[in-house]
């Protein structure tokens, strides 16, 4: 009577921490969305590290969420096939966010470094792309930054050269960047600012993977002890 207690309360567990990796899973699909809208917005798609993360972290996401239903299914049938399919998922998910985690850390500069490139090109087509004017603009306004490295960058760019866009004032108002003044504009470069918090926001990520990778590893403690019970001929409800 004693495992049998105990095996309810370790099925009770399992259901609290399927509950948490619902949560998780729905938690990294948002992670995964919100690096994908703000990458797609600063440093343009292609089969690069920086660039990829995302889409795993999205897809990872949406395959933990698949595994807890299976888990579900599995503790309330106490079906020993979907609790060992539970447990071996759920250990192929943890693999992969560890490598996402360490990936994350190991190409947080190879993303900086394609940031500045693509910020540098977007530049030389500014004057010519109204698409390419907003994202810059609203890139140099909400950072309170002017150029790649510096407000300096604009002057092989615009005309006449003692210009920037408007959108490196520190007040923006109509033609503030025509003959500036540098006392009132924002003098530091994006890639710095920019740079510094997608930095930041891989680390955060890498992380928070991490730390779920870690609420996993007692899921599969506990649904390796309901299965031992199951395959034991224990009766846990």
């Amino acid at each position: 009577m004693a495992v049998e207690g105990g095996m309810k309360c370790i099925k009770f567990l399992l259901y609290v921490f399927l509950l948490a990796f619902c949560a998780c899973a729905v938690g990294l699909i948002a992670v995964g969305v919100g690096a994908q809208l703000v990458l797609s917005q600063t440093v343009n798609q292609g089969a690069t590290p920086g660039a990829l993360l995302p889409v795993v972290i999205i897809a990872v996401g949406a395959f933990l969420f698949l595994v807890a239903l299976v888990g579900c299914c599995g503790a309330c049938k106490e079906n020993y096939c979907l609790m060992i399919t539970f447990a071996v998922f759920l250990s192929l998910i943890m693999l992969v966010e560890v490598a996402t985690a360490i990936a994350g850390y190991v190409f947080r500069d190879k993303v900086i470094s394609e940031f500045k490139k693509d910020f540098q090109k977007q530049m030389q087509t500014y004057p010519k792309d109204n698409q390419t004017a907003l994202l810059l603009d609203g890139m140099q306004r909400d950072f309170k930054c002017c150029g790649a490295d510096n407000y300096t960058d604009w002057e092989n760019i615009l005309v006449p050269k003692d210009r920037v866009p408007d959108s490196c004032c520190i007040n923006v108002t109509q033609s503030c960047g025509l003959h500036f003044n540098v006392t009132n504009i924002n003098t530091k470069g994006c890639v710095e600012k920019i740079g510094g918090w997608l930095r930041s926001s891989v680390l955060v990520v890498a992380a928070a993977a991490l730390g779920i990778a870690f609420v996993e590893v007692l899921g599969i403690i506990f649904a390796c002890c309901l299965v031992k019970s199951i395959r034991s001929g224990y009766e846990v409800m």
